[in-house]
């Protein structure tokens, strides 16, 4: 019959919408811990955001919204272990640059304020304009519903 066309079914169409930091993009409610101590200045969980940059490449965004140490840094990921770091990064909310290791998404290990499992995030970070103090992020990721929120 002239004018039919063939459509291959089992061609996987990969998602058009997704960026490549898709894995580890989120909102998170974390702690700010130096030494053992946790919340060391009682600020208490504060939501922090990890997302792509707009290259669209092996860096993300961790952006604190300027509710914890006024921090937005990039720091490059490896999206097979989920882990990320970063070398004198340079903060864009006001002059400093930081320093960021041990990194990393944990999927399904942590608990939300409600008893929700949760994937959890980890790193230590060091601030230029504090040097010598390795602070620890320690969190959870933002569930979005209303009682999980902090």
């Amino acid at each position: 019959i002239a004018g039919i066309s063939s459509l291959n079914s089992c061609q996987k169409v990969k998602d058009a919408g997704a960026t490549s930091a898709v894995k580890v993009a989120n909102e998170w409610w974390v702690t700010l811990d130096l030494g053992g101590t946790q919340d060391v200045f009682g600020l208490g969980h504060f939501r922090i955001a990890t997302y792509n940059t707009s290259a669209n490449d092996n860096n993300i965004w961790i952006d604190d919204y300027e509710h914890g140490w006024d921090v937005k840094f990039k720091s490059l990921v490896d999206y097979k272990t989920l882990s990320f770091s970063a070398n004198n990064a340079q903060n864009e909310y006001y002059n400093i640059t930081v320093n960021q290791t041990d990194g990393k998404i944990l999927p399904k290990a942590g608990h939300s304020r409600s008893g929700n499992i949760t994937d959890s995030i980890h790193m230590k970070v060091e601030f230029s304009d504090d040097p010598g103090n390795v602070y620890e992020m320690n969190g959870v990721e933002r569930t979005r519903f209303p009682e999980d929120d902090y």
